[in-house]
């Protein structure tokens, strides 16, 4: 076997083993199905704090990174976990979007989430719940 195959056969198995290791781990992450219907009341609000957030120049610079390119992953015509599998298929980007969601608070405080925060009190409320966050 030439030794550019044996490279190619090297990716494409440490890549199905990488895609392994996210579906393992959104399985992990993966909400109960009450929030994610609750995630998907929220969407119009979370996708205007995430524009809100994104634009804030308060934050640190990774967070609004991060912030950047969530809606570009979300906008994406494919996705990760194919929509096929069961609950997981539509679930990936609500979950990644938590995630990152988790990791801005963890960087720029729940007091960030909170000013920017465009729905009432009750959806706040349910975002931190959603997330998993103590206000």
């Amino acid at each position: 076997m030439a030794w550019w195959w044996q490279i190619l056969i090297s990716i494409a198995v440490a890549l199905l083993i990488a895609w392994i290791a996210l579906l393992i781990a959104l399985l992990a992450a993966k909400p109960a199905k009450a929030q994610l219907k609750e995630a998907l009341r929220l969407l119009p609000d979370l996708l205007r704090l995430l524009r809100r957030l994104s634009a804030d120049p308060t934050l640190p610079r990774g967070v609004r990174i991060r912030l950047g390119l969530l809606p570009a992953y979300l906008a994406m015509p494919f996705d990760l976990i194919p929509d096929f599998i069961p609950i997981l298929g539509y679930a990936d980007d609500a979950i990644i979007a938590i995630a990152v969601l988790r990791s801005t608070v963890r960087h720029a405080g729940l007091n960030a989430l909170r000013r920017h925060w465009p729905g009432t009190d009750d959806g706040f409320a349910a975002l931190t719940r959603l997330t998993g966050l103590k206000p």
